[in-house]
């Protein structure tokens, strides 16, 4: 029997899923980016700040340091992942994650070829890569040294040397590379996960790395549609044979479930179907960072988080995600210090002025 759902409940379940609700014992920083499925860091401090806001009370809980630390002991991964941007991943679920973008093979594709380079040269940078990364640590300039010098290719220094690591990211999808740990001018390097991450088990088979990642993400921001699930990990471009079967698998396997959200069939786990039946109120005020999972875990089109008349503020020039008011389930406002712009003035100011206080921007 398929259960029916209210998107208010739905919501408001996401935000405690998603430890908005701040768990009286504060959170291994590992354990929150497991929860969330990741953390996109594209910029460092708003990671950093996306772990610290699920905490009890600033200071109780992990800040920047205990990031880093977990970054240095390799319980945290950093390297491209959902959308082809930079995100921590959990070590132990990141060969997952890099599988499943990976089996999209975008850079197969011959737009792609055409604007970077080809499928063989692509092979050559990997094997190139493998090599020099081997139990070595290695910038950015050095990596494509290495890799320009043993792949015979020195039209390729261009496309290793760019700072948004197009050409790169492929080579993380594949597991050839991860970020290393920063160099000692804090320029970005990076490394062999095989020999660096501890336990580092390859990437799966595709379909087994699927039984992972969906789960994960339904179970901070389920109910949601396949469709859904893959603007979030790719960009929409996983093959599409290839996602009804990833999801065919789970549900008739058990683990996951339809449900009926206001007339709309999603996925949901089911393991969570009692709770989201059960769903409480959460009417607490969040101020959270840049880049927050909260936002990008439904993704800026989704109209029931974003209100769209207000989505070009939250989602803004060359990617830029706003800091953002949460109340109820859904973005309400952004910020910025002091300065708080309300999309919804049923907010409590209360709570904004709590979280202001927390944050000491007042």
């Amino acid at each position: 029997m398929t259960i029916s759902l209210a998107w208010d409940a739905v919501l408001m379940w996401r935000s405690r899923q998603q430890w908005l609700h701040r768990p009286a014992e504060a959170a291994d920083p590992v354990a929150v980016v497991e929860r969330l499925a990741g953390v996109q860091a594209q910029v460092t401090s708003a990671a950093e700040q996306a772990v610290a806001a699920r905490q009890p009370e600033p200071g109780s809980g992990p800040g920047g340091e205990d990031v880093r630390a977990a970054l240095r002991e390799q319980r945290l991964v950093k390297t491209w992942a959902a959308r082809g941007t930079l995100h921590l991943l959990e070590a132990r679920q990141a060969p997952a994650h890099l599988a499943l973008i990976g089996a999209a093979r975008t850079w197969e594709k011959g737009s792609w070829q055409k604007t970077f380079v080809t499928v063989a040269q692509m092979e050559k940078l990997a094997a190139a890569a493998h090599e020099a990364l081997d139990g070595r640590v290695l910038t950015r300039e050095q990596l494509t040294t290495a890799v320009v010098e043993h792949a015979g290719a020195p039209d390729l220094a261009e496309h290793l040397a760019s700072g948004w690591g197009t050409v790169l990211k492929p080579l993380a999808w594949q597991g050839v590379l991860v970020h290393g740990p920063s160099a000692d001018d804090r320029r970005v390097t990076f490394t062999r996960p095989d020999t660096f991450v501890p336990g580092w088990t390859g990437l799966p088979d595709p379909a087994e790395a699927a039984r992972v990642v969906i789960p994960a993400y339904l179970g901070a921001y389920g109910p949601a549609s396949a469709a859904t699930f893959d603007q979030w990990l790719c960009r929409g471009a996983s093959r599409k044979a290839a996602l009804r079967q990833w999801f065919a698998g789970l549900l008739a396997d058990g683990v996951l479930a339809e449900v009926d959200v206001e007339g709309e069939r999603l996925f949901a786990r089911a393991e969570d179907l009692e709770a989201l039946e059960g769903a409480r109120d959460f009417d607490d005020v969040r101020l959270l960072p840049a880049f927050d999972q909260f936002v990008l875990g439904p993704g800026t089109a989704d109209a029931r988080v974003v209100p769209p008349e207000h989505r070009a503020q939250v989602s803004r020039a060359a990617g830029w995600i706003s800091p953002v008011v949460a109340y109820r389930g859904r973005v309400a406002g952004v910020w910025d210090g002091a300065e708080v712009t309300l999309f919804d003035e049923r907010v409590p100011r209360a709570g904004i002025e709590a979280e202001q206080r927390r944050l000491k921007v007042i």
